[in-house]
């Protein structure tokens, strides 16, 4: 009889293969395990070591766990996302190289914890948990492990666990940063979600964006003089389905208003955006609230439709959001110049212009050296009446500082993607 490990690799070969009679029988062979007394268990414990040497092989190559959390549910569902947070949990248990903090923080946020006392009970109270008979469990337990194997290198936006010496990159604070300014905004922008007021979330928006942008010059004037050894940062946002487009539009519009740069990955359902820590953090918060008012305002939008328009309502919904983006991107960049202007004013252009060039210059520099194959993805537009109600929408929703109205031809803005 073979052993676990060999019974493992049989059935990982089979189900990457197309036949799936061998693939059902190599499962099979796993349900029977090894002949030992404890041959099941033998098996079980070779998914999970090679589970989590899968895991700990994607750390070097770009991904995080939050990464990986959202793609195993995006793809797999909720179930094998709880298994990999266990594998996650368990590399990271043996984990003897240095781990950085911030890659522990990701595990909390997670939860990704060693609950168990023996590896031989993992699959096993896994599947309890989740009610899944040994056939199912065995199953996806395979399924997660060929995902975990095959997923490609990625963008390395943070020192990944076991390296020394890495150069220090700037990151957005998270969570509780301590910020009183950061715990305004987020004060702001869940008063903009939750209030059935136009106007009211408007101003409070727009109050939110203006305490970003001078947050962000305060930053680059504090930078002035100064040695500076670290590089721009980076943070990856979902951009799942449905819509996944539009939502990388919002993104990059998003991003580009506050000085990043973002790069749509549309097959592992993110957008990567890199930036300084503070522009970083006003990307994250800005596009996590103007996602949930957009689609608060689509849900309005569709049941103010005239009866029988005669559109599909995905083609309206997708012309919707992005006419959204594209007119909430006009409004924030104009916040931005306007504080951009105020803030040359006081601090004398011949200081804050130069700072802010250089700080441009190297949030391009990050991206073409991380995306040296970035392409660019047109936009398209199938519903005239969808366009129009996504920018009335962005008009009430976003910020009240741009006086003219947006063209009347359909905007040509590509999204990078890689």
């Amino acid at each position: 009889m073979p052993d676990a490990d060999e019974l493992v690799a049989d059935a990982l070969a089979a189900v990457r293969g197309t036949d799936v009679r061998q693939a059902e029988r190599q499962l099979d062979r796993l349900m029977v395990g090894t002949g030992a007394a404890d041959g099941t268990a033998a098996v079980d414990v070779a998914l999970l070591r090679r589970l989590v040497r899968g895991v700990g092989r994607l750390w070097p190559r770009g991904w995080q766990p939050v990464d990986l959390d959202r793609l195993a549910a995006r793809r797999l569902g909720a179930r094998s996302a709880r298994l990999v947070r266990d594998a996650m949990a368990a590399q990271r248990r043996d984990q003897a190289a240095p781990v950085p903090a911030w890659f522990d923080e990701q595990l909390r946020d997670l939860t990704a914890e060693v609950w168990w006392d023996d590896d031989r009970g993992v699959l096993a109270g896994w599947s309890t948990r989740e009610g899944l008979d040994r056939v199912d469990a065995l199953r996806a337990a395979v399924d997660t492990l060929v995902l975990v194997e095959s997923l490609p290198p990625i963008a390395v936006l943070r020192p990944p666990p076991g390296t020394t010496g890495a150069e220090s990159v700037g990151q957005p604070a998270r969570g509780g940063s301590g910020s009183r300014m950061l715990d305004r905004v987020r004060a702001l922008l869940a008063k903009a979600e939750s209030t059935t007021f136009p106007a009211e979330a408007e101003a409070l928006t727009g109050k939110a964006q203006e305490l970003i942008a001078r947050h962000s010059l305060d930053e680059a004037l504090l930078s002035i003089g100064s040695e500076r050894t670290d590089l721009p940062g980076g943070v990856r946002l979902g951009t799942e389905p449905p819509y996944a487009g539009a939502k990388a539009l919002l993104v990059q519009e998003v991003a580009a208003a506050n000085r990043c740069e973002a790069v749509w990955s549309d097959d592992l359902g993110f957008a990567t955006v890199l930036g300084w820590p503070a522009d970083l953090v006003a990307v994250e918060l800005l596009y996590t609230s103007l996602l949930v008012q957009a689609t608060a305002a689509m849900l309005r939008g569709r049941a103010e439709r005239r009866p029988g328009s005669g559109r599909r309502t995905r083609v309206w919904d997708e012309s919707f959001l992005n006419a959204f983006a594209l007119r909430i991107g006009e409004r924030l960049r104009a916040a931005t110049d306007a504080a951009d202007r105020e803030a040359a004013e006081t601090a004398g252009p011949e200081r804050l212009l130069p700072v802010l060039a250089a700080r441009g210059a190297a949030v391009q520099e990050r991206l073409d050296t991380l995306f040296p194959g970035v392409t660019r993805h047109r936009l398209s537009v199938r519903d005239a009446e969808g366009w129009s109600s996504g920018t009335s929408a962005a008009d009430r929703a976003s910020l009240d500082v741009g006086r003219g109205r947006p063209p009347k031809q359909v905007p040509g803005r590509p999204t990078r993607a890689e």
